[in-house]
Order: C-alpha cells, then structure tokens, then sequence
C-alpha cells in the first residue's frame, strides 16, 4: 500500500472456516447493508450457514446430516 500511512490488513484463510481479518473491519453484504466490527479480529463466514452472517458463528463445524451436500 504505497499512498497510505496504514499499515495493511492481515487476513487468514482457513481451508474450513472462516475468514479471519484484523479489525476494525467495514462489511458491506450483497444486498449493500453495512456491517461493522471494531474488534481487533472477526470471523467472517465463508460457508453463508451462520446466523450472524457476514460474522461467522461456527456453523461450518456442524456436521452435514444425510442427503446433504459436504
């Protein structure tokens, strides 16, 4: 980021869960609502099975009951 006097945000990609960004942290959704976080870190939902969506509430560990797609 060469323009700016931030340093930039860290963002961890774990292969089954969420993304985990460095806070404060601006979401804007699909539909345009905008969600904030003044956190130092969230958990943003990747799998759209959270309740609290866009903030991840650990529903990808629920495990797929039969017939469901993994």
């Amino acid at each position: 980021m060469p323009n700016s006097s931030e340093p930039p945000r860290r963002i961890r990609i774990d292969r089954e869960g969420p993304l985990l960004v460095e806070g404060p942290v601006e979401v804007t959704d699909g539909d345009g609502a905008v969600h904030e976080s003044d956190r130092f870190q969230v958990a943003i939902c990747t799998c759209r099975r959270s309740r609290t969506f866009p903030w991840c509430d650990t529903s990808h560990r629920r495990k797929a009951s039969k017939g469901e797609e993994t």
